[in-house]
């Protein structure tokens, strides 16, 4: 079992970059964790306080139920993956149903970010983009997916997106084996991950 670890910032590329990944690897040889499924249910907050949740800071997560299930999956054993509701701000009862791959990749803004999460990983990956990019497809994804306006948007990015990126998100590529520029549109960068990839699940 391989176990990646993919970060970066809102809007970095990198969903796009997981995509091109599992489509590079042969069918039914990955599957994807997303870091989103592991917040921490809410459903003990006020409904009126919800909105004020930080989801770009490390405390939103539940990363002891994360580290947990990485660990089942790496013993053989399958999990059920939480799901989670950004409309209530609360755990779902539904879960999907993951069985263990070859490949595991931990794809999330903060997947860099826990120690005991990185000590599982045997490859981490930092996908980096320029902040004025990034906020483009945050504007476009938001307005579209989330039916939010423009100002509400970028007065989200200068509040919290921006200054938690600086403070949590940025350094963990420090802890990166490899850093992506250009998110997803990096090609070379995708190509030679995924020989990278294949060539060590053949010596395993």
């Amino acid at each position: 079992m391989f176990i990646i670890g993919i970060a970066g910032g809102t809007g970095s590329g990198k969903t796009t970059v997981v995509r091109k990944l599992v489509e590079r690897l042969h069918k039914g040889e990955v599957v994807v964790i997303p870091l989103d499924s592991y917040y921490k249910d809410s459903s003990d907050v006020p409904v009126e306080e919800r909105q004020n949740i930080n989801f770009d800071h490390p405390d939103a997560f539940d990363w002891q139920l994360l580290e947990k299930h990485l660990s089942i999956l790496k013993q053989g054993e399958p999990i059920e993956q939480p799901t989670y509701s950004y409309i209530t701000c609360t755990r779902q009862e539904e879960t999907i149903h993951v069985e263990p791959r070859e490949v595991i990749i931990v794809e999330g803004i903060l997947a860099l970010c826990n120690h005991k999460l990185r000590s599982q990983m045997d490859m981490k990956i930092f996908v980096d983009a320029d902040a004025d990019d990034r906020l483009i497809r945050v504007i476009k994804r938001d307005i579209v997916e989330r039916g939010r306006t423009t100002e509400a948007v970028i007065e989200r990015y200068q509040r919290v997106l921006k200054p938690m990126h600086q403070q949590f998100i940025e350094p963990c590529k420090r802890y990166a084996d490899i850093i992506i520029p250009q998110g997803g549109h990096n090609n070379v960068a995708i190509n030679m991950l995924t020989k990278f990839i294949k060539q060590q699940l053949a010596d395993k």
